[in-house]
C-alpha cells in the first residue's frame, strides 16, 4: 500500500433521500464525522447548514467553511477545497440527497484527491438507484446506471430502444434517473417505445412517505394510470432474452 501524501482525508457523506428522521436512514457514523469536521463541500450551503442542524443541532454553525461545487464551478477553483487538507484537517463532501459522487458532481473532488494522494474514505448511506434496483427485482448481477436520458423526445426514444438492446443482449438492467418534473413524458414515453414484455420499474420517493415501488411488464403498465409528477423518481428496466 503506498503511503498518503497527507493526514486531512475526504470523507464522502450521503444525506437523506427525503424528509425522515435522520438517524431512521442514516448511522451514527455519519453523526460522529460531522461532528468532527467543520470544512465541507456542498451543492448547496443552504441545503447544507439544514441538513448538519438535522445531525448534530449543538454544531456551532459559526466555525464551518463551505466550499461550493454544482454545475457552475469551475475546475480550477476545486484545487482550493483541498487547501484544508494539505493542513491536516478533514474535508466533508455532501451531496443534496443520497451518496455524493453518484450523479452529482462531488465526483470531480474526489478524483482529483486521489491525484493529490488525498485518502477518500466513503461512508454508508442511502441512494435511490441502488434501492431501487434492490426492490425492483431485476437483475442484479449486471446493470448500467446511465444518467440522465436526452430532452429531445426523438433523442430519447433512439436512446431508449438502444438500451432495450443492449439489456436483452448482455442481460443488463438499466438504470436512470430524470428531473421530477419530466417523469409523467418519460413514463408516457417508456411505455410507448419498449416492448410490451419488457420489465419496468417504476421506484418513486424511496425511504419516505409514499414510498411507492412497482415492477410490470410494460405490457401491463399501459393498463395502469400513475401519478409520477414531480416525485424523486429512479426508473430501471430489464429486457429478458428469449
Amino acid at each position: 500500500m503506498g503511503k498518503y501524501a497527507t493526514q486531512g482525508r475526504i470523507f464522502v457523506i450521503p444525506s437523506q433521500l427525503g424528509e425522515q428522521p435522520p438517524l431512521e436512514v442514516l448511522p451514527l457514523s455519519i453523526r460522529k464525522k460531522i461532528i468532527d469536521i467543520n470544512h465541507f463541500v456542498v451543492e448547496n450551503e443552504k441545503v447544507a447548514r439544514r441538513y448538519i442542524k438535522k445531525i448534530v443541532p449543538g454544531k456551532s454553525q459559526n466555525n464551518i467553511n463551505f466550499f461550493i461545487l454544482n454545475k457552475h464551478t469551475e475546475d480550477s477553483e476545486i484545487h482550493e477545497y483541498l487547501k484544508p487538507c494539505y493542513n491536516n484537517f478533514d474535508v466533508g463532501v455532501l451531496s443534496d440527497a443520497g451518496c455524493p459522487g453518484i450523479a452529482d458532481p462531488g465526483s470531480k473532488l474526489v478524483k482529483l484527491a486521489h491525484h493529490q494522494n488525498i485518502r477518500v474514505m466513503p461512508l454508508v448511506g442511502p441512494s435511490s438507484i441502488f434501492l431501487g434496483l434492490m426492490a425492483s427485482g431485476l437483475n442484479g448481477q449486471n446493470f448500467a446506471f446511465n444518467g440522465y436520458l436526452p430532452i429531445d423526445k426523438k433523442e430519447c426514444k433512439t436512446k431508449l430502444k438502444s438500451l432495450e438492446k443492449r439489456s436483452e443482449k448482455e442481460s443488463q438492467t438499466q438504470i436512470f434517473i430524470e428531473t421530477p418534473y419530466r417523469n409523467q413524458q418519460l413514463f408516457n414515453l417508456l411505455i410507448k417505445t419498449l416492448s410490451p414484455d419488457t420489465l419496468l420499474t417504476i421506484a418513486c420517493d424511496i425511504s419516505i412517505s409514499g414510498e411507492y415501488i412497482k415492477t410490470k411488464t410494460v405490457h401491463d403498465w399501459k393498463k395502469e394510470s400513475i401519478d409520477i409528477h414531480k416525485r424523486q423518481c429512479t426508473f430501471l428496466f430489464y429486457k429478458a432474452s428469449f
